[in-house]
């Protein structure tokens, strides 16, 4: 229904504002305790955490945070260090995986590893970890602590995953979902859990902010796994063909290794599994993805999560943070277009 929905409004793309707007107290509260917590008496810290904290990140968990605590009436003002600990924990993924994935840019600028190293990306990374366990304990509710130290280890798991799986062509679709699920989409779904945790509302209430968060989450790593191919990867602050020449098995990769020739298999093969890339070999790589309709077929799987996720907030009654949510899914998948 959601994809309907966003296509008959094709004026007006869909987007974030009301999010943004129905949330803009809260988050210049959760942007003023960010800077707080990233000062340090050890200089590199903030100069590491700030390079990419203030590199224009949309700092959309932490405002599903913010919107999850009002669609549920939450009163008081532990959301706001809740959502200041997820985008610490987003960040702190970030700094990690660009020292993993040997990333050279992060939102259009130099990766933080590239100007100070492997070592104090990771460090700064596990500081800002810190920095939001402590923040979960300040405010005092343990069921929040629980949600949102599992989603840290299931990230962690999720990364694993990802490695043990990177650059295998046999991986599955199945295979790719539950490294998603668990590097994406996990953190996400704690992210809006813990607003009706918050707000002491009905474990049905909980679950359906959780299954709208991982479904989001889901839909939003795939639309990047296409964007990634698709030639609006700017938006990203990417380049064109970044997982490529990182070797990142993605599900459009998958779903086009499956539907091809022997030949085009080694094509994947030499290029992903054995990382020998030559001039030209991108657009090849494009172009398979285009034959074998994998672009497409990956943005209609996000259109799948992202109708899931609306459902999940069906339980709640009509409202302008209902409607901000439901906004937020067509944005999600319309950044394909």
């Amino acid at each position: 229904m959601g994809v309907v929905i966003a296509l008959e409004e094709k004026v007006q793309e869909p987007s974030i504002a009301s999010l943004v707007a129905l949330v803009a107290e809260d988050m210049e509260r959760v942007n003023r305790t960010i800077l707080q917590r990233t000062g340090s008496d050890v200089a590199l810290i903030p100069e590491v955490a700030n390079h990419l904290i203030s590199s224009g990140g949309k700092r959309l968990r932490p405002m599903l945070t913010l919107a999850t605590a009002g669609l549920c009436g939450y009163p008081g003002d532990g959301h706001v260090k809740l959502a200041s600990a997820v985008e610490f924990m987003h960040t702190a993924t970030l700094l990690h995986d660009d020292v993993v994935d040997d990333s050279h840019m992060r939102r259009g600028k130099l990766a933080a590893r590239m100007l100070w190293g492997n070592e104090a990306s990771v460090l700064v990374g596990d500081f800002l970890l810190g920095q939001a366990f402590k923040m979960m304990v300040e405010v005092g509710s343990l069921a929040c602590l629980d949600i949102l130290s599992s989603a840290a280890a299931v990230i962690a798991e999720g990364e694993v995953m990802q490695l043990s799986a990177a650059k295998d062509t046999q991986t599955t679709e199945d295979d790719y979902l539950d490294v998603i699920r668990a590097k994406t989409a996990a953190l996400f779904a704690a992210a809006c859990e813990v607003g009706p945790v918050l707000a002491g509302r009905s474990k049905a209430d909980e679950a359906a902010c959780r299954s709208y968060g991982m479904n989001l989450g889901i839909a939003f790593q795939l639309i990047d796994d296409a964007l990634d191919y698709g030639g609006a990867s700017a938006r990203l602050g990417k380049n064109v063909g970044d997982d490529f020449r990182e070797g990142k098995i993605t599900l459009p990769v998958v779903l086009s290794f499956r539907r091809g020739s022997e030949s085009e298999r080694a094509f994947w093969r030499r290029t992903l599994e054995e990382g020998t890339c030559a001039d030209g070999d991108l657009e090849t790589a494009i172009g398979l993805l285009r034959k074998h309709r994998a672009l497409e077929d990956t943005v209609e799987r996000a259109r799948h999560y992202g109708a899931i996720a609306r459902d999940a907030l069906e339980l709640f009654p009509a409202s302008d943070w209902k409607r901000a949510l439901l906004e937020t899914v067509d944005f999600c998948v319309a950044r394909a277009h």
